[in-house]
């Protein structure tokens, strides 16, 4: 069969196919570790899974407004304002099914053939593919390991033309946990307003965030550019609700308009029971976010120290999310890559076979040196996996 050429640029999610293959795995009966899937370990919260209950006793299943119920949108509205201090009307937000569904509204809505957008390098793995479907040009900015993971307003100058359109943003990062300071956000916002940028700004980690530091974006540190900005949040990352499927988006009307047109041709409206739950996540108690947030900076703490506690092995500290992005680049002369495999790809094949672990290739994320960790999983299997990762290693090249 002949399939469009834009599916068949397209690669499939990396970090969705090694789930998949971890828990083909575990079904045989193989003691796997998993540290490949984002997705929080903990169950929904008791108030969130009882209030999608009511929705379902009180017959609330039907079609609703293609971009969300009036009272889902005023509970986002409401998290915005105080955790944001950001104010926004109802026709300014859109809900969808899911985050990654949110944004790829927006990169269709946004951008036309031969746009340039603009996407720091380690990246999540879907900005690009999304980019390449809406037929925009992605312009990759490789940051440095030594300042974070973190594009800086002089690199992002040099990759400027009179092509590019946007800029993306996430922060907290996936894959690296970096969290940029409202200092880089700043300098970086002079040079979008200079340039008449939009700023694609994915926050959905923004309540995962460490060591006493406040979270920021760029709408909050340049409100000159919030007219501009297109703010990407949802309710999986911090209320445990991945498979509930909400996600949303803030922005100027006319695109909140387009895009909700695109969504009403394509899935209509958001589940109409996680609607219900989201309103509750959002506007009930918070208590369980910020207990989740502590357990996963005790599990950073542990994990980090773990890994700088193997031999020939570099890493920065994340700042929030729930990822580390070690630099195993010391090992790859040792290995030896199969045909079309990067390194990475061969070290995570190796750490799979060799050490029961799953982890994905930084080549998914644009920076090959490094493996992606999840820490959404316990002590006791982050224990086990570093353990097994370290002797693992220890037996290349005997």
């Amino acid at each position: 069969m002949q399939l469009a050429k834009r599916i068949r640029q397209i690669p499939p999610s990396a970090t969705l196919a090694l789930n998949a293959k971890a828990n083909q795995l575990k079904s045989q009966g193989v003691d796997l570790v998993n540290f490949g899937v984002g997705e929080p370990d903990f169950d929904t919260p008791d108030n969130i899974r009882e209030a999608a209950i009511r929705a379902i006793k009180e017959g609330f299943t039907r079609y609703t407004p293609v971009s969300g119920i009036p009272e889902l949108k005023e509970a986002i509205i409401q998290r915005f304002a105080t955790d944001c201090g950001l104010s926004y009307e109802p026709g300014e937000i859109m809900a969808s099914c899911g985050g990654k569904h949110a944004l790829f509204n927006l990169f269709q809505i946004l951008f036309d053939p031969g746009d340039e957008v603009v996407i720091p390098a380690p990246y999540w793995v879907s900005y690009v593919p999304m980019a390449l479907l809406a037929g925009a040009v992605p312009v990759i900015i490789p940051t440095r390991e030594a300042n974070g993971f973190k594009l800086s307003a002089a690199k992002l100058k040099e990759h400027l033309s009179p092509r590019t359109k946007a800029l993306v943003i996430n922060s907290p990062s996936n894959p690296t946990g970096g969290v940029y300071s409202r200092q880089e956000l700043e300098e970086l916002g002079e040079l979008v307003l200079s340039h008449g940028l939009y700023v694609i700004s994915d926050d959905i980690y923004n309540k995962i965030i460490f060591d006493g530091a406040s979270f920021a974006n760029i709408a909050m540190v340049a409100p000159e550019l919030k007219a501009r900005t297109f703010v990407l949040n949802g309710v999986s990352k911090t209320y445990a609700m991945t498979g509930w499927r909400i996600g949303y988006l803030a922005g100027p009307k006319e695109a909140i308009a387009a895009a909700t047109n695109l969504q009403s041709q394509s899935t209509s409206n958001p589940t109409s029971i996680s609607q219900k739950a989201a309103v509750e996540a959002l506007i009930g108690p918070q208590e369980t976010v910020a207990a989740m947030a502590a357990e996963f900076a005790w599990r950073r703490d542990d994990i980090y120290r773990r890994a700088l506690s193997i031999p020939g092995v570099k890493c920065t500290k994340p700042g929030g999310a729930f990822y580390l992005f070690p630099n195993f680049s010391a090992y790859y002369p040792k290995l030896k890559p199969g045909t079309g495999q990067t390194h990475s790809q061969a070290l995570a094949e190796y750490l799979l076979t060799e050490a029961r672990v799953a982890a994905v290739p930084g080549n998914e994320f644009g920076e090959d040196q490094c493996l992606r960790f999840s820490y959404a999983t316990s002590r006791e299997r982050i224990a086990t996996g570093l353990s097994r990762i370290q002797e693992a290693l220890a037996k290349l090249g005997k």
